[in-house]
């Protein structure tokens, strides 16, 4: 079987999507900063309404969020304390993908603390939830500190020798 000529039509439709895929590669770095500042946005802008007004924040964890095995002052006080630090490392990629965890954890929280929760609430939450989830599966990106830090830790620690443990499509091949 001969392989398709340079010119024919076939050849050019392929080698511009490609070039299309390599473009939308590109942007990846961009849209990742993008998603993090987003989202950190969100919950850091949440943390500060509720240190503005502490007396409400703590009536409201204590009469509308009934958040399961925490009294409420303890609730409001870490849920704070979270929605102010995670979202500095999620902004900066420090830590990108536990400080991702964390927040998936008090936006999880907050969704089951609410008892009737309102349907657009919800579908925000569900919203918010899925940018936390591609930052903790593909991670803060290129434009990161831990992309920066962990290959210096890495080589640190283990030596210059030390090689990241072969990826799985790596050890399909």
């Amino acid at each position: 079987m001969n392989p398709t000529p340079p010119t024919s039509l076939l050849y050019r439709l392929w080698t511009s999507a490609e070039l299309a895929l390599r473009g939308l590669d590109a942007l990846q770095p961009a849209a990742q900063l993008l998603a993090r500042w987003f989202i950190a946005g969100v919950f850091f802008r949440s943390g500060l309404t509720k240190i503005a007004d502490w007396e409400t924040t703590v009536a409201l964890f204590t009469d509308e969020y009934h958040v399961p095995l925490l009294s409420p002052h303890i609730a409001a006080a870490l849920g704070t304390s979270a929605e102010l630090a995670l979202p500095a490392l999620i902004l900066f990629g420090l830590g990108g993908r536990f400080a991702a965890a964390g927040l998936s954890i008090l936006n999880v929280v907050a969704v089951i603390s609410v008892e009737d929760m309102p349907i657009p609430a919800l579908q925000q939450h569900i919203f918010w939830g899925s940018v936390l989830a591609a930052l903790l599966l593909w991670g803060p990106g290129r434009w990161s500190i831990d992309q920066l830090l962990w290959p210096r830790l890495r080589q640190r620690l283990f030596g210059a020798d030390s090689a990241p443990a072969a990826s799985a499509s790596a050890r399909r091949a």
